[in-house]
Parts: structure tokens; C-alpha cells; sequence
């Protein structure tokens, strides 16, 4: 890959944080942001109205941050995940972390529980889900990639049960609302609480995935051939599913079900990098970033009522891939 090519992937979601703070329904210049944002780096004043700054530092600020670090960490999840099943057509959720996540933030929302409450649910589940998911894929003494695979569908299956039998009995008036709503996916409630409380999960599991991406084109060729050069496959898919799950998790708990990023991203990156994960995972966290900040801001501004962030991926995404289907003509490469 050429370093035009990296730079401008890098500049892209860096421009479009910048744009992502002054664009809005309360139109703020971009001068303003800067004196504003120079205010708090420099301590200099800026003399603008105190609404100015809250909305910049404690309502846009956190917002765009949380939404690269979510789009960055399901890009980077997906494709992780492509790369160790060797499948085009796996995403973060497929062994079941979503809806393990959705059914923990749902009790948690049944239960009356403030948005601390929700987060640790939604996290603990997920990190269960797959869990559960990978003892039940020992069970059997087969393909062990097939079996995780068939059970992380098990997980899922029985997690979506849960979650509708949660909604079922939940409250019409206030808590079904709030469920379906949590489950859709949005950045609306995001603070700096929210920030500091996935930081960390998606910074580990992304770094681990980095430090370990070029193994990711020797599991690509197969388990026999990377045993064959030295690589404990069973250890390594291991560490990089934990690491995924951490990534999954953390984002899933403080934005909801958010679809197809993790699907669709990879496919971009491979597009423009080609299909060496040594870059493939660095440009699909530039992409991913960007492109949930795009979608968020647009989410947030283009109606009156802020839209889900899951529908607008979906509206996106279902297109790209029957696009890709029409490029590939159903097959592969």
C-alpha cells in the first residue's frame, strides 16, 4: 500500500472528527470550536457563551470519540474474524456476543437499572455468550472451527429467545420502548463516562490484534499450513477471539446492536489495501471510524427525531453487499 494511500485513510476519519464538532442542529463555526477547544488546552479565554462549550466538550467531544472508538473496534473485530475462519461472511457477532450483550442490557432495563447498571450487564453477558459458545464447541471432537461456529448460532439463537421473552414481558408503556430503542443502536446518551469506560477493552483487544495481524495471513491459509510453520492455531484463534470479544463487548455495552460495520468495513478495506492483514486491520479501523462517525452525524442531524444508528447501517449496508455478491457473481476471491 502506497503512503498516500495510508495518509489520506488516516486524514479521512480525522477530518470528518473535525467536521463531526461543529456540525449539528445548534450551528457552531468552526472558529468558535477552535477557541473553544484552545480554551481548555491553553486556558486561554474564549469570551463565547458557557452553552457553547457544553455542547462542544461535553455532548459533541465524547460523542465523536465513542463513535470512532465503536466503528474502529467492529471493523477491526470483523475482520479479525474473517481472517480466522477464512470466511467473507463473518462478523463480530457471530459467536453470539451481540445477543448475549442485548439480553443482559435488556434485564438490565427490566430491572429498572440506571445506565451504569445496563453497560455492566450488557458486558458481562457478552463476554458469557461467547464463553458459553466456545465450551459448547469442545464438546464435540470435530472441526473445531465448524463447531465454534455452529455454536456461537447456538448462543445466538438462545440469547434472541431471551431477549424477546424479556421484551415480552416488559412494560409497554415504558420499559419495551426503551428496549427496542437500546437494541437499535445509538450514540445519544454518550458522555465521557461512557468514553473512559470502554477505553480501555477496545484499546487492549485492538492492540492485541494488532500485535498479532500478520499471523492473521498465516491462519488465512489454512490450519494445516500454519502448523506446519510453527503456529499453535488452537492458542492463537484463542487469544485473537478473546480480544475480539473484549472489542465487541465494550462497544455493543455503551451504543447497542449496531449491525454490518463489522460485516461490510472489511470488504471496503480489502477493496482498497488488498487482502494482507497486516495493513487490512489498521485501514479497516481507519474506515470503520470514519464511517460511523458519518453515520452518526447523520443520524443526529438529517430528522427532527435522532434516528437508531442500527437502521441507518442497515440501509447502507444491505446495498454494498448485494453489490458485492454482483461483483464476486456469488463467488469469493
Amino acid at each position: 500500500m502506497s503512503k498516500k494511500k495510508l495518509l489520506l485513510l488516516i486524514l479521512i476519519p480525522l477530518a470528518l472528527f473535525s467536521i463531526s464538532l461543529f456540525w449539528g442542529r445548534y450551528t457552531i463555526s468552526p472558529w468558535e470550536v477552535l477557541q473553544i477547544l484552545g480554551s481548555r488546552l491553553f486556558g486561554v479565554e474564549h469570551g463565547l457563551p458557557d452553552t457553547l462549550e457544553t455542547i462542544i466538550i461535553n455532548v459533541r467531544l465524547p460523542r465523536a470519540i465513542l463513535a470512532m472508538l465503536v466503528g474502529s473496534g467492529l471493523a477491526i473485530s470483523g475482520a479479525s474474524f474473517q481472517g480466522i475462519f477464512s470466511n467473507p461472511l463473518v462478523s463480530p457477532d457471530i459467536l453470539g456476543v451481540t445477543a448475549a450483550a442485548g439480553f443482559g442490557a435488556a434485564v438490565a432495563i427490566l430491572m429498572g437499572g440506571n445506565a451504569t447498571a445496563i453497560q455492566i450487564s450488557a458486558f458481562a453477558f457478552g463476554i458469557i455468550g461467547v464463553g458459553l459458545a466456545y465450551l459448547i464447541s469442545r464438546v464435540y471432537k470435530t472441526s473445531p472451527t465448524l463447531m465454534l461456529v455452529l455454536a456461537g448460532v447456538i448462543v445466538a439463537a438462545l440469547f434472541g429467545a431471551l431477549t424477546s421473552a424479556t421484551k415480552f414481558v416488559a412494560d409497554p408503556e415504558s420499559k419495551l420502548p426503551a428496549i427496542t430503542f437500546w437494541l437499535m443502536g445509538s450514540l445519544a446518551s454518550a458522555s465521557w463516562k461512557d468514553v473512559l469506560r470502554i477505553i480501555a477493552p477496545v484499546v487492549l483487544g485492538c492492540g492485541g490484534l494488532l500485535l498479532l495481524r500478520w499471523r492473521l495471513n498465516l491462519l488465512a491459509m489454512g490450519d494445516v499450513e500454519a502448523r506446519s510453520l510453527g503456529v499453535r492455531t488452537e492458542l492463537l484463534k484463542g487469544v485473537i477471539i478473546v480480544c475480539t470479544t473484549l472489542v465487541s463487548a465494550a462497544s455493543v455495552c455503551v451504543a447497542g446492536v449496531i449491525g454490518w460495520i463489522g460485516l461490510i468495513i472489511p470488504h471496503v478495506a480489502r477493496m482498497l489495501v488488498g487482502p494482507d492483514h497486516k495493513v487490512l486491520l489498521p485501514a479497516s479501523m481507519a474506515i470503520g471510524a470514519g464511517y460511523l462517525l458519518l453515520i452518526d452525524d447523520i443520524a443526529r442531524t438529517v430528522t427532527a427525531a435522532e434516528i437508531p444508528l442500527g437502521i441507518l447501517t442497515a440501509v447502507v449496508g444491505a446495498p454494498f453487499f448485494a453489490y458485492l455478491l454482483r461483483k464476486t457473481k456469488g463467488g469469493w476471491k
